[in-house]
């Protein structure tokens, strides 16, 4: 019985997860840290801590993520795209297009019945359709991230961001906290201004069949539930596990895989 995990590295967020025979045995979550490579040992750490087994127990490893390549321990690394469109198909094996919201990017895709990834498109030179932008916000606005997602439904007269540049944005928003408007209105006005940037790369990629969304913004539920309306189309909810370990997940999978075909290469 084959013991696999998975490593993924980002920006704002650490995670890795331990699996066997399919199923997690353990799982973490962390704040990035300043090096890749402190950020992978600490979130893996975790992970083996939550599986209660030691590292040398670990029979093949993938790292993912934008740090992928500082990962120590690894046996080999994957990208984030591959790694979400397994992790994707495997929390509900219905998804058809997938969305990945991370820190630094967010992504759209098409995928098949195996996870493999077909048609794609990413915004990776903008902060406005990323966690990062969310961060910021809820930073200005002094309040956590998790509680953003909430305020819209509280609202009564949205605002509007006129710019998506996040430095912009910023502006605005302070603008509007200096005016005295309603936080829950402020909120909701960056949860929409957030879904608009993303429903652009969803609707470029004709989505398909079940959505699923993945990363840590799939449970703003402020961002989701806009965003179901400007694409027109449900976003399945996660069951089996946290959406934001779905690159994790993937790393695990594939890894699981690699296990296997080297196992029967040894008999």
């Amino acid at each position: 019985m084959s013991i696999v995990a998975g490593c993924d590295v980002g920006s704002l967020t650490s995670k890795a997860v331990i699996m066997k025979n399919k199923k997690i045995i353990g799982s973490s979550i962390i704040k990035s840290k300043p090096r890749p490579q402190d950020s992978a040992d600490k979130a893996f750490e975790g992970a083996l801590l939550s599986a209660g087994i030691m590292q040398d127990e670990i029979q093949y490893c993938i790292g993912t993520g934008y740090g992928r390549e500082k990962i120590p321990f690894v046996h080999e690394t994957v990208s984030e795209i591959t790694c979400h469109g397994k992790g994707a198909r495997w929390m509900l094996p219905s998804a058809e297009t997938v969305i990945d919201i991370g820190g630094q990017d967010c992504k759209a895709m098409k995928i098949d019945k195996n996870g493999n990834v077909g048609r794609f498109t990413a915004n990776d030179k903008c902060a406005s359709g990323t966690g990062r932008f969310l961060e910021v916000m809820a930073r200005v606005l002094g309040i956590d991230i998790d509680a953003l997602g909430r305020l819209s439904f509280k609202a009564k007269s949205p605002i509007i961001l006129a710019s998506t540049c996040t430095v912009w944005a910023q502006a605005d928003v302070i603008k509007y906290i200096n005016s005295g408007v309603p936080i829950e209105d402020i909120g909701a006005g960056i949860n929409t201004a957030m879904a608009t940037r993303v429903a652009i790369l969803v609707n470029a990629v004709k989505p398909e069949g079940d959505v699923f969304m993945t990363g840590g913004v799939a449970k703003n539920v402020g961002v989701v539930s806009t965003l179901e309306k400007l694409i027109g189309r449900k976003i399945k909810k996660a069951r089996k596990a946290d959406p934001q370990i779905a690159g994790a997940i993937g790393a695990a999978l594939i890894a699981m895989n690699k296990n296997n075909g080297n196992e029967r290469k040894k008999a």
